[in-house]
């Protein structure tokens, strides 16, 4: 386990606001260490999602600190979190470019980085982690099936070697088999390369099985925390899920 890990992410005591005035998140605190990968499950409109938007500065902070590697980057744009913390998110809705090939939209996932040499072999690795994407590299993306497509997103978030890779609910709506085979690439990419993961789901299986430690959300509050194995066991996982 990893859960003595040096904290990369640390956030403390996050409060977001709807604009109606009322709370999306109610101090939530939470950790990831470098090398972990951390599970984030709660039923739909507990607040997974504006959890990790406001992480990668898409949602504005009301009240709260978020740290990376020790760098306070509370209210840091999403573009300067990629290019100067080295985070990437994976959102809840699909973002690939149906009209361009897989290639060209694993190719957008360097588009901020200052060495364009690293392009190819950046891809190269990508097809050896993603078979069916060197498969259908040159096909346009539109053609892909909804498991493929995502597999094709996580692929483009893992282009610039991020430092943390976010995931919000990127197994929802495929067939069990193919959201557990996308966790157990990213358990692989976990254990060969120590890559750093904060993956929100309102499933618990498979993020549970992949996840060193995990949260629970309910209502904007982190109600629960332990190891992935002990959350999938927890009645109280279970009984929050079932208030959906």
């Amino acid at each position: 386990m990893w859960t003595d890990a040096r904290p990369l992410l640390e956030v403390h005591d996050l409060h977001v606001e709807h604009p109606d005035g009322t709370g999306a998140l109610r101090g939530a605190s939470l950790h990831v260490g470098e090398g972990e990968i951390v599970g984030l499950v709660g039923p739909p409109g507990a607040g997974k999602s504006t959890l990790l938007l406001t992480l990668c500065g898409l949602v504005p902070v009301t009240r709260g600190r978020i740290l990376f590697d020790d760098r306070d980057i509370t209210g840091l744009r999403f573009h300067d979190a990629l290019r100067a913390a080295g985070i990437t998110l994976v959102g809840q809705y699909g973002s690939v470019f149906p009209g361009m090939s897989v290639r060209e939209n694993l190719e957008l996932g360097m588009v901020l980085a200052r060495d364009r040499t690293r392009v190819r072999p950046r891809i190269e690795d990508i097809y050896r982690r993603f078979p069916q994407l060197a498969a259908r590299a040159r096909s346009a993306a539109g053609e892909l099936d909804p498991a493929e497509r995502r597999m094709l997103e996580l692929g483009r978030a893992l282009m610039p070697s991020p430092r943390l890779v976010v995931l919000d609910a990127l197994g929802d709506g495929l067939p069990p088999d193919a959201a557990r085979q996308l966790y157990e690439t990213i358990d692989l990419a976990n254990r060969t390369c120590g890559l750093t993961v904060l993956a929100a789901e309102a499933a618990t299986e498979p993020v549970l099985a992949a996840s060193h430690r995990a949260y629970l959300l309910e209502d904007g509050r982190l109600t629960l925390d332990g190891t992935g194995a002990e959350l999938a066991a927890s009645p109280a996982v279970e009984r929050a899920l079932q208030r959906r």
